[in-house]
């Protein structure tokens, strides 16, 4: 049961993958571009984190679903998969909203 949040994270990822892939929207739109989008928003997040951390804000209880490997003190293996997934499915939404409302405003002008 260890694997379980870790597994639900990369198959949420693949997920949402087969979804850019499928409509070009984010990665496989301009892949340079979104690499660097990618690690940039993790990154960022991911020092928020360790900042929260620090000041006592964030802590990490054990738990069942989890692998409870660490990375740093209250700072678990799936944040930064999370980090990453909450990165990809915020410009894939925002790359497919997009492109929804612009094809919406090219049909009624």
């Amino acid at each position: 049961m260890g694997l379980l949040h870790l597994g639900l994270l990369v198959a949420s990822i693949l997920g949402v993958g087969i979804v850019d892939a499928r409509w070009r929207l984010f990665l496989w739109a301009a892949p340079k571009r979104a690499v660097l989008v990618l690690l940039t928003g993790a990154g960022f997040l991911l020092l928020w984190d360790i900042v929260g951390i620090a000041a006592g804000i964030f802590t990490r209880e054990p738990n069942p679903i989890s692998t409870g490997i660490l990375l740093a003190p209250h700072l678990p293996i799936e944040e930064p998969v999370f980090l990453l997934f909450l990165v990809q499915v915020t410009m894939v939404l925002y790359t497919g909203a997009r492109r929804i409302l612009r094809a919406g405003a090219e049909r009624h002008p």
